[in-house]
């Protein structure tokens, strides 16, 4: 879908500060959705090192949950772009807080989430999706870390099947690799 992007990669790989000035160059009005909820001192210094590079021009909404219906809120703030930041913690946040993940539940979450978000795209704003890629790694040994990571692997591919264009990042270098796309034809 025009408009509709997605940067992934691995830890400390540089996505956010690629995504970050990718928006930059989208857009005039940008709006920033944070999803994580600080809940120690580690991620309280890494959101502080996230709100220190960001422009002070951007409005941040902070929304671990139900980021559906603050894309909604955005849209009607008339926002011409969107970073959402990042999607990974978003649905880590949906998993702990359900007594037991279940995939239907994280699905219909996400799919509303996509909806909102193409739906914003249509009215010709642009969005700007980060995620991790953390399916490359060996296999977690507990059940719960399992399932974030299917999950988050389903999670990415459903992004990626909507995007005009992803963005892997590997030390620092986006490359663009929705280009490089082979399809199987049925």
């Amino acid at each position: 879908m025009k408009n509709f992007f997605v940067v992934t990669g691995g830890s400390r790989s540089g996505k956010s500060t690629f995504a970050e000035k990718f928006v930059e160059k989208l857009g005039k009005k940008i709006a920033y959705i944070a999803t994580a909820e600080i809940l120690d001192d580690e991620m309280k210094n890494r959101v502080a090192l996230h709100q220190q590079r960001r422009p002070s021009n951007w409005k941040t909404f902070e929304s671990p949950y139900n980021a559906d219906e603050t894309i909604k809120q955005i849209r009607e703030e008339k926002f011409d772009t969107i970073l959402f930041d990042c999607v990974t913690i978003y649905l880590s946040n949906l998993i702990c807080s359900l007594e037991k993940p279940e995939y239907d539940i994280v699905k219909n979450s996400i799919d509303k989430l996509i909806f909102t978000a193409e739906e914003f795209c249509l009215s010709g704003g642009n969005i700007v999706f980060v995620t991790n890629e953390v399916g490359s790694g060996i296999v977690p040994e507990n059940a719960l870390a399992r399932t974030f990571r299917d999950f988050a692997g389903l999670v990415n591919q459903n992004l990626a099947d909507h995007a005009e264009k992803i963005f892997l990042v590997v030390a620092g270098i986006p490359i663009d690799i929705k280009q490089f796309e082979y399809r199987i034809e049925d």
